[in-house]
């Protein structure tokens, strides 16, 4: 049997209790309805259209799950495709959907076969760790791109190697110490041996990774794969190209952004103004050094720079975890506020002016409403508001939709 569906048979990735699905609904980014609307389909999509996804090595279902409840509880058709090589992990899935009463159609097989999958071609395309663990995943890449509608797209994830560090050293250390055992030794010796490390030890030092903590299968995943290669961000632009994608944008772009990591100062400003932004987004990741993985949404490359919502009259916005009046009252005191992404801490500045702007969000006003309900015309608008769209949905806290509710 192939080394990484052994692993998934054996410890079914993330580990989840269907039992569990009672008391809680696992969201996340990419793949949650109101943002892959903002990001791909210019927060316009006519969601009374059934949704045709895949969720492409689906795991033991976190993506699957989060979009099928939260399109039914919108009231919403969908289509939904699982595909994975694991029959355990596709057990799992199951059991978390028929705990909540929904459905999907189930294949075991390979995400390589994406094209004639029930459902082709899809809407949207769900893949968050997985193509980095294929033994090609530019073919993962492609197959996934002949899958998508040309007025699709899709919301991926892969590794990222800085934010990993000392993960690789310690997966070559293993695999060279373990590799000929049994998954449940491999597990059971890898404990005792990380308990044994030297405080100089690199893995032990970075503070991003945490999955050998949670469970028997997040060590696995960790620390014993047996095939695992990160993308930087150049590797991963390259790779969306080869596949015919082009990137629409990484979450959070604001972290994305090297002027977070650099002074602001003129010798700054103008060095980071004459990079391409390519160039920018890899001086980000390299300077922020935290990023353990990267996601990111992507459609065919024709229409990429054309997929996400922007500032107009009819466009409906959508705060994501934040009240309105709350939001409002703290930019009023403090001309914004801090967020904690992957342990660092990032000021979210947003004119003070704008908060009663803020607080009308909500109701399914759209930007237009907001204009008229505050005597503004729209030019007049857009040039007060905009600035705090922009720090909003850098940090994916605003997204528009017109179709869905928060």
């Amino acid at each position: 049997m192939d080394p990484v569906r052994r692993q998934y048979e054996t410890y079914p990735y993330p580990a989840r209790d269907p039992a569990d699905e009672d008391r809680r609904l696992i969201v996340g980014s990419p793949s949650d309805p109101i943002e892959i609307d903002h990001f791909l389909f210019r927060g316009r999509r006519d969601w009374s259209r059934p949704f045709r996804a895949l969720i492409a090595g689906g795991g033991a279902g976190d993506a699957l799950v989060m979009i099928a409840q939260k399109l039914a509880d919108a009231g919403r058709p969908a289509e939904l495709t699982y595909v994975d090589m694991s029959e355990a992990s596709r057990a799992v899935a199951e059991a978390r959907m028929e705990r909540r009463g929904l459905s999907a159609t189930y294949v075991t097989g390979s995400l390589l076969d994406a094209a004639d999958l029930p459902g082709a071609p899809f809407d949207y395309i769900d893949c968050c760790g997985v193509l980095h663990h294929l033994p090609d995943p530019q073919a993962g890449f492609a197959a996934l791109a002949g899958a998508l509608s040309p007025e699709g797209g899709m919301g991926l994830m892969v590794y990222a190697p800085l934010g990993r560090d000392g993960v690789y050293p310690m997966q070559e250390a293993f695999r060279a110490l373990l590799g000929g055992d049994a998954p449940e030794t491999q597990v059971a010796l890898a404990r005792e041996a990380l308990g044994a490390l030297p405080e100089t030890n690199g893995f032990l030092r970075n503070p991003f990774v945490g999955d050998h903590k949670e469970s028997d299968a997040g060590l696995y995943d960790l620390l014993l794969h047996s095939r695992d290669r990160p993308y930087s961000v150049a590797e991963l632009l390259a790779a969306l190209e080869g596949a015919g994608l082009g990137l629409v944008s990484f979450l959070e772009p604001m972290r994305y952004d090297p002027a977070q990591y650099l002074p602001g100062t003129p010798a700054f400003r103008e060095r980071l103004a004459a990079l391409s932004e390519p160039e920018r987004w890899a001086m980000a990741e390299r300077l922020a050094g935290n990023m353990r993985m990267h996601v990111v949404y992507a459609a065919p490359a024709a229409r990429a720079g054309q997929a996400m919502a922007r500032m107009a009259a009819d466009a409906v916005p959508r705060l994501n975890g934040l009240e309105a009046g709350a939001l409002a009252r703290k930019v009023a005191q403090d001309g914004g506020f801090r967020i904690t992404v992957s342990g660092l801490r990032h000021w979210v500045e947003i004119p003070k002016p704008t908060a009663p702007l803020l607080a009308r969000i909500g109701g399914g006003r759209s930007l237009g409403d907001i204009s008229k309900g505050a005597g503004l015309d729209w030019f007049a608008f857009a040039q007060a508001f905009g600035p705090a769209v922009r720090a909003l949905t850098g940090v994916n806290l605003l997204r528009f939709s017109k179709g869905l509710k928060s």
